[in-house]
């Protein structure tokens, strides 16, 4: 049964990424002049879209597996996730090939709902993990820099610059509060009170949006592109 609260929340998200990458793409097409790359704001903007993103898939992913494991969904979830981490990978190769995604929000979604796994039964472990890897970052103490460095050659990525990365630290600690969060039943309190539950025409529509969220995330740049290009 679907919890229509978490979709809603993941819908205000989706509606959230829409009209920041309709900001990066007035930018791209030089309407504005946005420092989508080094202002706080943006910088700021991404993180709570992140968040919101990532931490709903913690609890979903607890959600999809509380009685145990499901392996049927986890290769169907491989399968979609893969795909479209590849459709995007690609498709950004063509547009941006010195900056393309190798490792956007898809691309961290099908790691974590792997590696998440390992962490379904162990919420406090999972906590522990989750605060460590927040901590790392936050204090510099740990980062991914140094597979980037190994990858970086033989896999051509790019250099300066990357479309969309999702790194591992700290967004998977992002995720896996989202799983305990689950696991401890929180979710119930947070998704059942009223502003989630009111039948109106804004809940509906924001529900049905995260409901489709991996559709609309894979259409909507597309979509905004060839507008743009129209108007150009």
């Amino acid at each position: 049964m679907r919890l229509q609260g978490l979709d809603i929340f993941r819908g205000v998200a989706i509606v959230l990424m829409v009209v920041f990458h309709f900001s990066f793409d007035l930018n791209n097409f030089h309407y504005v002049n946005f420092d989508l790359k080094h202002g706080l704001f943006w910088h700021e903007f991404r993180d709570v879209i992140v968040t919101m993103f990532v931490f709903s898939a913690g609890i979903s992913l607890h959600l999809a597996h509380q009685k145990g494991i499901v392996y049927k969904k986890v290769g169907k979830r491989v399968l979609l996730l893969g795909g479209a981490a590849l459709l995007v990978s690609v498709g950004s190769y063509t547009q941006f090939p010195d900056s393309w995604i190798y490792f956007g929000i898809l691309h961290f979604f099908l790691f974590s709902s792997l590696i998440g796994l390992l962490f379904l039964q162990l919420p406090k472990i999972s906590f522990v993990v989750a605060i460590a890897i927040l901590l790392a970052y936050n204090f510099s103490w740990a980062n991914m820099h140094w597979l980037y460095n190994i990858l970086q050659a033989p896999l051509h990525l790019p250099i300066y610059y990357t479309e969309d990365l999702a790194n591992i630290i700290p967004w998977f600690g992002v995720f896996l509060l989202g799983s305990v969060f689950a696991y401890y039943k929180l979710h119930i309190v947070l998704f059942h009170r009223k502003i989630f539950n009111k039948k109106n025409r804004i809940n509906t529509t924001l529900s049905f949006f995260g409901k489709h969220s991996l559709l609309i995330y894979l259409l909507h740049q597309p979509f905004l592109f060839a507008i743009f290009l129209l108007l150009k």
